[in-house]
């Protein structure tokens, strides 16, 4: 038996290793329980694959990214396996790993009931328990379509390997553009075939090696997210590398149920979505509409210090303007469709960018006039497929704080500097802190990119530069760039860790050039600006209900929608807290005086649970002596403060924009 010559690759060590032939990578790394596959040439490979000559081999821990994503591919097999030996009648969809689980569809007569999911569950245990197999097996289309002669849905992504990426959402984990596959579930002991799925893998081991695993939900969903498809049955669950790590998980969800914007939006009264309106459309209520005119307010002021210079543009356009654009072609799927009158289509506006080019382009421009910084608050529209509608965070119509910098070439480092500086300092403001910057690239192997490999050589090292200089991490997102430009995203983490995308920035050379902008330059001839797009909330609807799950409701008090509200000992005390109201509400606070009958033990529970910063108690002893007692959020109390005091305070922290 020959040996083979193998290098181990572990992060920048590099160790050469002599091996005989047919050493598998799971002997390659024995005895190293949390190594779950291996990256050889760049492919991922299970631990059965065997090693060949002169090849550089990387362990795949199970904590990596890698790592969970076969953990989490594993188990969505094996649950697949359970439902199928449960309802032996149920048709396979497709089963791929997500963030933080995975989840399977599937064909059924019947929707799952929560009765079912929990058979499912403990069905999955005895099979986790059985440690079966898993094994790969190279297949053609064609013994492929035999085999699997009974599962329809696997037969069409059969038929269209090579672009099953595009044609559903997470198919691209069952087949590729390379040879298919099939992996087989094998008893461990008899090696009989306990259950198969189309598979590009890899897989771990064996069903033993899933160490915690739990279902969440079920849900409907249609066959390749499209709603002329047949709706099918999806089951949701998660897995995780320990049970430590699953119990922390499930306590996290329980947290960020509690923080979900659109249960507290209900509670506290703040916005709604009609269904005679229609999904992803929302209204704001009084007390919502309230914090977002602070917002709104505040990101003003903002914008009008920094120089620039506020627009509106209508909600709709001639077609023709996004042609132009070049949004029509790249973004058709995600705008609504045309409105016809007077002979033309006139489409919503899913952008504001072509609006703000024809303002730009409406006179003769000089290079006096620039760096041009161009702000709407623009209302668009886009088709978002119901399935993925969530509340204020994914909807149908909603408003982006939308910028368009026009600039000179030597101009655009430094603008872009400062914007990003602009961007990071106000979104603190709002109370947001933790910060990762991301970049988005072009990818040179696609076609969807316009535009000279020039130009994106300079706008992405002007980006790069300019975020660097944050001294943030920065996080390259290769190929994730829009058509026309590179871009800086803001990833925000809120306060129970979970990243959001907030701010992002785009440098433009193609729509100034579509648009045959022009300024005119210091020597006299005509020039082509940079344009940079920006949004620095991504939309207020969004926005808000991320600081809404980030604040659960309790927001500053700057943004609080009734910053103070009085509750008198007795009635006696009601006129004295209304003086005092009225003195607070001179120096701009909102603040209310509760004189309803109920008790007011009560009327303390039912601020508290609608949030109220303050709580401001009045009794005799504060009559005599011309004070008032406030009660915080969380239960303390602060007794005798005189009032010109106390107002004084509620306007430094409302000034401050503190938290209490």
């Amino acid at each position: 038996m020959s040996d083979v010559r193998v290098f181990i690759q572990r992060d920048s060590e590099r160790e050469e290793r002599v091996v005989t032939t047919g050493t598998t990578a799971a002997e390659l790394f024995a005895g190293e329980r949390s190594i779950v596959a291996a990256r050889v040439a760049g492919e991922l490979k299970d631990l059965s694959y065997e090693v060949k000559d002169g090849e550089e081999v990387e362990p795949v821990e199970i904590t990596s990214e890698d790592g969970l994503n076969i953990l989490r591919h594993s188990t969505a097999h094996v649950m697949a396996q359970a439902v199928q030996e449960l309802f032996p009648e149920a048709k396979l969809g497709i089963g791929p790993p997500i963030k933080d689980g995975f989840y399977y569809d599937f064909d059924v007569a019947e929707p799952f009931t929560p009765e079912d999911i929990k058979r499912v569950e403990k069905k999955m245990q005895e099979i986790q328990k059985r440690g079966q197999r898993f094994s790969r097996r190279v297949t053609t289309d064609e013994a492929a379509q035999v085999e699997l002669a009974d599962e329809p849905y696997k037969l069409e992504l059969i038929g269209l390997k090579g672009n099953a990426a595009q044609a559903a959402d997470g198919a691209d984990a069952e087949v590729g553009a390379g040879e298919l596959t099939i992996y087989d579930n094998l008893d461990a002991k008899t090696g009989e075939l306990c259950w198969k799925d189309l598979c590009r893998g890899p897989h771990l081991p064996t069903t033993r090696n899933i160490p915690a695993f739990k279902l969440m939900r079920s849900a409907a969903a249609y066959w390749r997210g499209s709603e002329k498809n047949k709706q099918l049955q999806r089951i949701y669950g998660t897995a995780w590398p320990t049970k430590d790590e699953l119990k922390a998980y499930l306590e996290f969800l329980v947290e960020a149920e509690k923080r979900d914007h659109r249960k507290l939006g209900a509670e506290l009264d703040l916005f709604s979505f009609p269904e005679e309106i229609g999904p992803g459309l929302a209204v704001f209520h009084p007390k919502g509409g309230t914090i977002r005119k602070e917002m709104e307010n505040y990101s003003r002021r903002r914008h009008e210090d920094a120089g620039y210079e506020f627009v509106n543009t209508p909600h709709l356009s001639k077609e023709k303007l996004f042609e132009t654009s070049g949004h029509l072609p790249n973004y058709a799927d995600g705008m609504f469709p045309p409105v016809q009158f007077d002979e033309q289509n006139y489409r919503l506006k899913a952008m504001n960018c072509p609006m703000h080019n024809l303002i730009f382009k409406a006179r003769g421009r000089s290079y006096r006039e620039l760096p041009l910084r161009l702000f709407e608050f623009g209302t668009v529209y886009r088709y978002e497929k119901s399935g993925v509608v969530h509340g204020l965070t994914r909807s149908r119509g909603f408003t982006q704080d939308d910028s368009h910098i026009y600039c000179t070439k030597e101009q655009m480092p430094d603008e872009l500097d400062s914007l990003l500086t602009f961007v990071l300092d106000l979104l603190r403001d709002y109370g947001l802190t933790d910060f990762e910057l991301e970049l988005s690239t072009r990818d040179p192997e696609s076609d969807k990119f316009i535009g000279e490999d020039a130009e994106w050589e300079e706008a992405t090292e002007a980006l790069r530069i300019a975020a660097e200089k944050q001294g943030l991490p920065l996080v390259p997102d290769p190929g994730g760039a829009a058509y026309y430009g590179p871009k800086i995203s803001v990833q925000v983490r809120d306060a129970i860790g979970r990243s959001w995308q907030m701010s992002t920035i785009q440098v433009d050379f193609q729509q100034p050039k579509r648009f045959g902008l022009e300024y005119t330059s210091a020597d006299g001839t005509k020039q082509q600006p940079v344009m940079i797009h920006r949004a620095l909330f991504g939309s207020i609807e969004r926005f808000f209900g991320v600081l809404l799950e980030h604040y659960a409701g309790a927001f500053p008090v700057w943004l609080a929608p009734v910053q103070a509200v009085g509750i008198p000992i007795g009635d006696a005390h009601v006129s004295y807290l209304q003086e005092f109201a009225a003195e607070a509400k001179k120096k701009g606070l909102r603040i209310e005086v509760d004189s309803s009958s109920d008790r007011m033990q009560k009327k303390i529970r039912n601020h508290q649970k609608a949030k109220v910063p303050f709580m401001i108690l009045v009794g005799d002893e504060d009559m005599a002596a011309g004070t008032v007692s406030f009660r915080y959020r969380d239960g303390s109390q602060e007794n005798g403060i005189p009032r010109d005091q106390a107002v004084a305070k509620l306007v430094d922290v409302v000034e401050r924009r503190v938290q209490v």
